[in-house]
């Protein structure tokens, strides 16, 4: 694998951002007479943060680079703040517009990366399991799977019972519970949304510790979306809101996505 840190600019955000980004490492055998490798583009998953972490975080805690490497796998990991990947009412940042619109295009100019629904996947842990699934939500047509581990999934339930610091984020970010209910922001309504329309589904990846804080939420989540008719595969157990649950479900995960051979 090859592990790029890339520094860009983002039009949609008007900053300079982060990403790291693995990719897959064409052998001697694989490259032509005249230097062209001879396996097509690459499917990619794109693995997202959590609250408090940053694009580096899954290289620090995990072993993605050595899970995704016999996979050939490109894996996209993107920094996006404290934004909860939504276009925040307050500041003008649109976290969402660059991660669900700029950041895929950006990507797939940059790398060789495909853009075949069957081949692009999207997941994250906390936060990132709500942005994850978001994107996947929103655009069925786009995602083949996404993974949410531990995810921060149910906003709206979550929101009475937070700290000062997470309720002034989530009116920075969402606005107040009023104009979160129903909006793109809200998971609960956008699955309902997408079981209406009887278009493509993705498969839904999610797993839970039954000792974690989101735990309750990751469940009424869960109801729903089987109540939808949804492909969701759910999975809970012992554990708690730390990174030797979610290094295991990053595993479980890889095995679970149907990867498909590259073009």
């Amino acid at each position: 694998m090859a592990l790029l840190d890339v520094k860009f600019f983002s039009e949609t955000l008007g900053l300079s951002c982060s990403m790291n980004v693995l990719l897959p490492q064409p052998t001697t055998a694989q490259i032509g007479m005249e230097g062209r490798t001879g396996v097509g583009k690459h499917p990619v998953l794109f693995l997202l943060h959590g609250l408090s972490d940053d694009h580096s975080i899954w290289l620090r805690r995990t072993s993605i680079e050595r899970y995704a490497a016999p996979l050939g796998l490109a894996v996209v990991m993107p920094a996006v703040d404290r934004s909860y990947y939504a276009d925040m009412a307050c500041g003008g940042r649109r976290y969402w517009t660059f991660l669900s619109q700029e950041l895929p295009a950006l990507c797939r100019a940059f790398f060789p990366l495909s853009d075949r629904r069957e081949d692009t996947f999207a997941a994250g842990l906390s936060m990132g399991g709500y942005g994850a699934f978001k994107l996947a939500l929103h655009h069925p047509d786009q995602f083949a799977a996404a993974g949410s581990f531990s995810g921060a999934i149910d906003v709206a339930g979550w929101w009475p019972d937070t700290d000062a610091a997470h309720n002034q984020d989530f009116h920075n970010i969402f606005g107040s519970p009023e104009q979160f209910a129903g909006s793109e922001n809200d998971l609960f309504a956008q699955a309902a949304r997408l079981a209406a329309a009887h278009g493509p589904l993705p498969l839904f990846y999610q797993c839970c510790g039954t000792e974690d804080f989101l735990y309750k939420g990751n469940q009424r989540f869960r109801d729903h979306a089987l109540r939808l008719g949804l492909p969701l595969t759910y999975e809970e157990g012992p554990g708690t809101h730390e990174w030797g649950y979610w290094d295991r479900q990053l595993q479980r995960f890889l095995d679970w996505i149907p990867l498909r051979t590259r073009t």
